[in-house]
């Protein structure tokens, strides 16, 4: 359940007064059908939150007569998928009543650049702000990068063409671990233009224009592998 994006525990199955003490039910327990999209809002044409792959499991919170269900997003949004894509299971999902959001991996955490890219997951929806620095309100490609590598005590340089400098050099994509840091050419500035975190399974989190923010998207996607012009770890 690595990929999962909500961040939850499994609660029990739901019985007829059942009394959960110190736990808040925040949803029901949905499995995907088959690869799909979660939007923004209850429609196609909205922004893709996230692409969640065949059998994924999601916190959802149907509702009679709706084609979209409602989503559980990590970072507190709520998205939405199409009815006939999920299945909601006969279980609640609940959360310590003080739990409190995510939280990033410390400095010493031997695997810290892989909890690093699951917890890039906690700001999906967050907007993208061409020179934005606040993770939560408003941050571009670069500063996402940088803020959550310096998490861990790494420090990176401000644009992803500086980034691209520094670190390990990955030749190969097959070679590519989660954690890891991906460069992308800007055809129209003729550099490196933009950058994002390796999710693992071929999916990457990262903010951009395209997606209006922080969101995922897939790597083996033409569009981006063939942008793709480094990686370092």
């Amino acid at each position: 359940m690595k990929r999962l994006l909500i961040l939850l525990t499994l609660g029990l199955a739901a019985l007829p007064g059942l009394v959960l003490a110190d736990v808040k039910v925040v949803g029901r327990l949905g499995q995907t059908l088959e690869a799909t999209a979660i939007y923004q809002s209850a429609s196609s044409r909205s922004r893709v939150y996230y692409r969640p792959k065949a059998f994924e499991y999601l916190v959802v919170r149907p509702k009679d007569g709706a084609t979209y269900v409602p989503v559980v997003m990590s970072n507190g949004a709520t998205g939405y998928i199409h009815k006939s894509k999920v299945a909601v299971l006969p279980y609640i999902c609940t959360v310590p009543a003080s739990q409190s959001r995510g939280t990033a991996p410390s400095r010493g955490d031997a695997d810290a650049r892989a909890k690093i890219a699951n917890y890039s997951l906690e700001f999906v929806g967050t907007p993208y702000k061409w020179g934005g620095n606040d993770i939560r309100r408003g941050i571009d490609c670069s500063a996402f990068v940088q803020q959550l590598y310096g998490k861990i005590g790494i420090n990176l340089p401000r644009t992803a063409a500086e980034q691209a400098l520094v670190g390990q050099k990955i030749t190969n994509v097959e070679d590519l671990r989660p954690g890891d840091r991906l460069y992308f050419w800007d055809k129209k500035r003729g550099k490196i233009g933009h950058t994002g975190i390796y999710l693992g399974n071929g999916y990457f989190s990262h903010s951009s224009t395209n997606n209006k923010g922080v969101a995922t998207d897939d790597l083996t996607n033409p569009k981006w592998r063939n942008m793709l012009v480094a990686a370092r770890r």
